[in-house]
């Protein structure tokens, strides 16, 4: 039997909710009564997603295509939303899961309350909600085993973004990809969380010393199948570094070009690429 989700307050006064493998943390600005009230609903949407998802896994873990069922889940929905224009590639719905679920813990959240600015944090991928005259200043880090600023983003009200979300080898997620980190930011934490996959797998290069395994072997489970994740990256030629930047940049572009993505950081040992959109929220740069 599935254990109830846990929502209790963190001593700094933010959220923290529990399920199984979500874990999210909330955040709200506002009057005291709002943002209770925000908690509240927050914390009662929450609690019925994981069952929600479970009972569609092994729809959600197949390939997107026209033959995909529709689905009863709003967060299902959401994955499905997400993944539907990468559908000429191989992706699968949960390639969206976690932005989803911060899309809907905030839906949820912020539903008839005044905030001035909110937050749902899904293990680093964001849904954010900004009032007007509102800003989130969030960074980057390519590697949390030598924790460092590798970026900032700068987002207000009037910028499209609403979501970011960060994919690599290094994550808790399997990779196709090389790349130590992809951080893109789009109009849902959903949206994000789908193109940051592909840019991530994208940002890759056959290279003996690169090692790699059927994702089935190292998760029996994963919608990846016997595909070939990456298990670890040696340091590189410079070559081989830039060769994989520039394919997971020329797909990074693609997805702007399609107004699929605002932003998108790519990082991999040291070297990083960008793609800007209009408003140019990404700006590099480590912090002194």
């Amino acid at each position: 039997m599935m254990q109830p989700a846990i929502c209790a307050r963190l001593p700094d006064g933010r959220l923290h909710c529990q399920h199984g493998p979500i874990d999210l943390i909330v955040e709200a600005w506002g009057a005291n009564s709002e943002v209770e009230r925000a908690f509240a609903q927050a914390a009662e949407r929450f609690g019925s997603i994981l069952e929600e998802l479970a009972a569609q896994l092994p729809a959600l873990r197949s390939p997107i295509g026209s033959d995909t069922p529709p689905f009863a889940s709003s967060v299902a929905r959401r994955m499905h939303d997400a993944v539907s224009p990468h559908a000429r590639v191989f992706i699968t719905p949960m390639a969206a899961v976690a932005g989803a679920v911060a899309d809907e813990v905030l839906a949820a959240l912020v539903h008839g309350r005044s905030l001035r600015k909110a937050i749902v944090n899904n293990g680093g991928d964001i849904a954010l909600h900004l009032a007007p005259g509102a800003t989130l200043a969030t960074g980057v880090v390519a590697d949390i085993s030598a924790p460092a600023l590798d970026a900032l983003a700068s987002i207000d009200a009037t910028s499209p973004v609403r979501g970011i979300a960060t994919s690599g080898w290094r994550g808790r997620s399997q990779s196709l990809g090389i790349a130590d980190a992809v951080t893109v930011l789009a109009s849902t934490a959903a949206d994000a969380d789908a193109a940051a996959t592909l840019i991530a797998n994208a940002v890759n290069i056959d290279h003996p010393s690169i090692v790699r395994a059927p994702a089935k072997s190292l998760c029996e489970d994963s919608d990846l199948g016997d595909r070939l994740v990456t298990v670890d990256v040696p340091p590189l030629p410079a070559a081989a570094i830039e060769a994989a930047l520039a394919n997971g940049t020329a797909c990074a572009e693609r997805m702007r070009s399609r107004a699929l993505i605002e932003s998108a950081l790519l990082l991999l040992q040291g070297r990083s690429r960008s793609v800007y959109g209009a408003s140019g929220e990404v700006r590099l740069g480590r912090a002194a």
